[in-house]
């Protein structure tokens, strides 16, 4: 069996006097889909950017793609490797759909615009958004501006793609847009690491749920074990509060 493509042991992290990591271990191999949930604070979030190096850890070991990532030194090619979605999308207002798509290539991949703009028009199309690609970004629905982030992402070749809270900052008629793409992507065999609070999703997508607790995994397994059997008092409570909202 080959190597996982995200290792992570014993990772520490600390804001001040407040530990929000506390000696978590993780692993994620090709190919497969983890959802991360847990209680807003219980450092899902916080996991998710230090494995884009958004956050550094104080302790600890990251591999992904076998690289130790906390001791390299050029992280713009790690990310371009590995693409990101975050909850307020993250897009730049000054600039068109298109736009947003094109520019991160001829910084990040130094292509020619033309090579770009056929590749983010290529992603747009697949997210739904091609027609829109001449808009102003702050024109569009959130719906929309979630698509254009994932097709942005998409244009940058990932090998590994992060999604921290995608739909939370949506109305709730727009969400279903966002997770039909990611299932899309699921189908397709992209590596995903997702920290969602849209447990049927979890339960529908992911090859293995991961449930956070006070800055530890509690508990994780696949779906079908962990929201029909969870071995954890405080899994077994959070699921079921989750589900009864």
């Amino acid at each position: 069996m080959s190597e996982p493509i995200v290792e992570i042991k014993d990772i520490h992290k600390h804001y001040g006097s407040l530990e929000v990591l506390k000696g978590v271990d993780f692993s994620v191999n090709e190919g497969e889909v983890i959802c991360l949930v847990g209680r807003s604070g219980s450092g899902k979030s916080t996991l998710l950017r230090c494995i884009n190096l958004l956050e550094k850890p104080d302790g600890g070991i990251i591999k992904v793609f076998g690289q130790d990532i906390l001791h390299i030194k050029n992280i713009n090619s790690y990310r371009a490797q590995v693409g990101m979605c975050f909850q307020q999308f993250n897009l730049f207002n000054n600039m068109n759909v298109l736009e947003n798509c094109v520019k991160p290539q001829l910084k990040v991949l130094k292509i020619s615009k033309a090579e770009a703009t056929e590749k983010a028009l290529k992603f747009l199309d697949k997210v739904g958004m091609k027609k829109f690609a001449s808009a102003d970004v702050r024109t569009i629905s959130g719906g929309q501006k979630q698509r254009v982030a994932i097709a942005r992402a998409l244009c940058m070749n990932p090998k590994l793609m992060l999604f921290d809270e995608p739909t939370s900052a949506l109305d709730p008629e727009m969400v279903g847009e966002v997770l039909t793409i990611m299932k899309e992507l699921a189908n397709e065999g992209l590596t995903m690491i997702i920290v969602t609070h849209e447990m049927n999703f979890a339960r529908d997508v992911s090859d293995r749920v991961v449930f956070m607790d006070q800055g530890r995994i509690e508990e994780e397994g696949t779906p079908k074990k962990l929201f029909n059997n969870p071995e954890s008092e405080r899994t077994a409570a959070f699921l079921k509060a989750s589900i009864n909202k």
